[in-house]
């Protein structure tokens, strides 16, 4: 037997011997990851395959499963696969970003551990190697409530998971050689839908099909490079009913606006007379539009779909007020029986003192006549070696130094950029405020990994202090993602008591591959395994710590 199989299979030997006193089920999964041939836009071209599938497979559990995924790269580069909204309670080893794990070389496999702990909702994977994500390796993970946990709607008839995007002709390899040459890739090709694009009028097959009378969940993720989306079913509203992993106070929505990196859900009724109707996806905020469609079909029919298309946001409202505003009807279900850090409602966030405002503006600037991005005139470089993976080995200092950019921007942020490891060091369960300012003229998204985040306020202008004064500090969303507008601002605010190292990002990948992302450094002053998980032994190795005996676990 191959010995990375049997590796693997002697892991589930160990795991299963375990189960006899365990809650929480384990899921196992085998990834082959491979080059494959697809035409995303009509256009043949390589892109990345997981078990022969792009999008990948779905991940389908339920909150607090343990989920095993064993990845064979067949690449013929380094791999890294991130969870985007899993919050790996304790455990950044399998954040799957260059600044927590060695990356998983060619020919050769590693198995991602991880629990959905006290999750649900709806997440994507992709990988966070080189320009990857721009071929490929992308799929959903749907985490559904415990069977004996009411959820705030009837069981849908059936879920589909529909991962979008924009989408470039050009290879990732081609792509990556742009950016390391200094330049910006550019604007998309065009946008798909689960890795297709049509036109109305073209003979395709259907995507999903409905029962008349019957509801349908569809998953949503932008898992795009760069470019917001707005999704709309011709002759269906839509009723939202979770935002990356919370319920919400649900309203019914003609079109909705997708910004990268985020996921929702919402409810389609099967209430039209039967024949075909138009999923019409197409891009926000771009000079030209692109579009693409995919059709459902009724059960039993045969009647085309109508050439008449769903229009687009309302043209008499500029486009940017018209989202702000959408964001704005996101309101948190306080009610809604869930795993999520209040089930009774009780946790009253707005009622925390803040212990650490951290304000940080994107920028753009050229050094050495090559593009790079940047927080607060700092742009992130990778280091050799993991950047959790130095601190624990207590070799941080030869690596990088904490906190080399500023809490508060300076006066001249962007007019010069410096390049450097970017990791603020962070205090163990503080409540701290997140105010992202874009003075750019292009619209941005961020994550951060390990956490959700209350998407407090976005507003136009510059933050100041007395802003707070209109935030929301009730019932603003838990959420993972923000959008942050051209000329305006967002704060967030969150508790950091998730001991790791995390990803705080760009969702725009060029942005996030020239440096438009730092790594915020939760240590628990107990060192202990109530806070977080020990190095595990399977874990990958390189780097300056490559051969150095492992550090003593905590206990």
């Amino acid at each position: 037997m191959d010995t990375r199989k049997l590796g693997f299979f002697t892991l589930l030997l160990c795991v299963s011997t375990t189960l006899v006193n365990a809650e929480d089920p384990y899921h196992f999964f085998e990834w082959k990851v491979t080059y494959g041939t697809m035409s995303p836009l009509g256009v043949p071209q390589q892109v990345i395959l997981i078990n022969d599938k792009f999008p990948g497979p779905v991940i389908n559990c339920t909150s607090n499963n343990n989920i095993l995924v064993n990845v064979f790269n067949n690449l013929d580069e380094p791999l890294l696969l991130t969870w985007n909204g899993v919050q790996h309670r304790k455990n950044s080893w399998v954040d799957g970003t260059p600044g927590t794990m060695c990356p998983i070389q060619p020919g050769t496999n590693f198995t991602y551990k991880f629990q959905v702990k006290d999750q649900i909702g709806t997440y994507y994977y992709f990988p966070t190697t080189a320009m990857h994500r721009a071929a490929g390796g992308i799929g959903i993970l749907q985490v559904h409530s415990r069977p004996l946990i009411p959820v705030p709607f009837d069981n849908p008839a059936d879920e589909f998971a529909v991962v979008l995007g924009d989408w470039f002709n050009k290879g990732h390899k081609s792509l990556k050689n742009i950016l390391d040459g200094g330049k910006s890739i550019g604007r998309a090709d065009g946008v798909h839908i689960n890795g297709k694009s049509a036109q109305v009028g073209a003979a395709v097959e259907p995507s999903w099909t409905f029962e008349a009378g019957k509801i349908y969940r569809f998953r949503f993720c932008n898992a795009g490079m760069r470019t917001s989306v707005n999704f709309r079913f011709q002759a269906h509203d839509m009723k939202l009913v979770e935002v990356e992993g919370s319920h919400i106070m649900q309203n019914d929505y003609m079109s909705m606006d997708l910004h990268v990196g985020q996921c929702l859900s919402v409810l389609v009724a099967a209430d039209q007379p039967p024949k075909d109707y138009y999923l019409v996806v197409s891009s926000r905020f771009t000079k030209q539009i692109h579009s693409t469609v995919a059709i459902i079909r009724y059960a039993g029919s045969n009647i085309p779909a109508s050439h008449e298309l769903p229009p687009p946001p309302v043209e008499n409202v500029p486009g940017v007020a018209w989202s702000i505003n959408q964001f704005r009807t996101f309101k948190w279900n306080l009610t809604a029986s869930a795993a999520r850090p209040n089930p009774q409602g009780s946790y009253h966030y707005g009622q925390i003192n803040i212990t650490r405002t951290i304000k940080l503006i994107n920028s753009r600037n050229y050094i050495d006549g090559k593009l790079r991005f940047a927080f607060n005139g700092v742009s992130h470089i990778d280091r050799p070696t993991p950047l959790k993976l130095s601190e624990y080995f207590g070799l941080a200092d030869k690596e990088f130094k904490y906190n080399t950019i500023p809490d508060e921007p300076p006066d001249d942020v962007g007019k010069n950029i410096q390049l450097a490891p970017n990791v603020l060091n962070a205090t163990y369960r503080n409540f701290v405020e997140i105010i992202f300012e874009n003075r750019e003229n292009t619209i941005q998204s961020y994550h951060l990994d390990g956490y959700s985040f209350f998407a407090v306020a976005i507003e136009p202008g510059k933050w100041s202090p007395e802003k707070r004064k209109n935030y929301n500090l009730e019932d603003a969303v838990s959420r993972h993602n923000v959008p942050v507008f051209p000329g305006c601002w967002a704060a967030v605010m969150t508790t950091l008591d998730n001991a790791g190292m995390w990803s705080l990002r760009s969702e725009m990948w060029e942005r996030f591959y020239l440096g438009q992302q730092l790594y915020i450094s939760v240590l628990s002053p107990e060192r202990s395994l109530r806070d977080e998980q020990n190095l595990p032994e399977t874990q990958l190795l390189c780097g300056i710590v490559s051969n150095l005996p492992r550090p003593a676990p905590y206990v």
